[in-house]
Formats: C-alpha cells, sequence, structure tokens
C-alpha cells in the first residue's frame, strides 16, 4: 500500500512555504525536488521511525 504524506516545508532558497509529498511505504529516502516558487533544486531526506513518525530534513542543493 502506498500511502503519501503531505508536509508544509520552507524552500531554503526563497523561504516560500510549499507542500511536499512523502512516500510513507519507504522507510528511509533522499531525493531531489524542485521548489514550486523559485523552481531551485530541493534536497530532502524522509525517514520513519518505529512508531511510524515522518522525520523531513530540507536542504540546500550544496549543503
Amino acid at each position: 500500500m502506498n500511502e503519501l504524506l503531505e508536509r508544509e516545508i520552507l524552500c531554503p532558497y526563497c523561504n516560500e512555504s510549499i507542500t511536499v509529498f512523502v512516500d510513507a511505504s519507504v522507510d528511509y529516502q533522499d531525493y531531489i525536488e524542485d521548489c514550486q516558487v523559485c523552481c531551485r533544486p530541493i534536497e530532502l531526506s524522509a525517514s520513519l521511525n518505529i512508531e511510524g513518525e515522518l522525520s523531513l530534513g530540507v536542504r540546500h542543493e550544496n549543503e
């Protein structure tokens, strides 16, 4: 079962709030998603703990 979790993040470039969807069927994942406002690449790291709570890291492309 694929479950998408919706999260609001701040773009590390333009500081605008954007919505991202994270696939909760994967315990750990790194991926790049472009900001919907400034179109710059945001590196996201998503992980689920044992209780199923999502931790989401947001970084500049060059951090």
